[in-house]
């Protein structure tokens, strides 16, 4: 049970995260589409990560998890302040997930393929790492534009872990 806590708040973190990095950005940072190396802009890819969230939400009590069905807001693309108010319902929502929520099982779709089984601890590790995946494409867009989204953004909570005990000289 405590590892899925653990794993809860772990997403609850990275959301945090991304929720903080928005508040650094200006408008044009946020929207800037950066060609040749990419072809969105910053705020889709948080619209990305919200949308899978929001299908993971309100879908998880029906146990069919169906992340095509996405809402795809454009104004989490250009708004940043819509955006982070979206990032705070995610938190909220994963902070009213119950820890038996996370034994059941649920049949999840994506990418048009048929129905999986799957759990709903495996979906939120999905999303961590789904997020944590994007969290680094916006940190290397935002590095080209010359902003530092900051050493730990888009990197996995694992690896986190790992540099700490490294620089303390901690075998693993």
């Amino acid at each position: 049970m405590q590892h899925d806590q653990m794993l809860i708040n772990d997403n609850i973190h990275v959301l945090e995260q991304g929720m903080e990095l928005i508040e650094r950005l200006d408008d044009r940072l946020y929207t800037r589409v950066n060609r040749p190396f990419s072809t969105h802009g910053i705020g889709s890819h948080f619209r990305h990560c919200i949308d899978f969230y929001h299908s993971f939400l309100t879908a998880v009590g029906t146990g069919k998890i169906n992340y095509d069905d996405r809402v795809r807001d454009e104004w989490v693309e250009s708004r940043r302040l819509f955006a982070t108010s979206k990032l705070r319902a995610m938190i909220e929502g994963l902070q009213r997930l119950s820890l038996t929520d996370n034994q059941g099982e649920v049949q999840v779709i994506l990418e048009g393929s048929s129905w999986s089984r799957s759990s709903v601890k495996r979906e939120l590790q999905f999303l961590l790492s789904h997020t944590i995946h994007h969290y680094a494409l916006i940190a290397l867009a935002l590095r080209l534009q010359g902003f530092d989204p900051g050493e730990e953004f888009g990197v996995a909570p694992s690896t986190l872990e790992y540099w700490r005990q490294s620089a303390r000289g901690v075998q693993t």
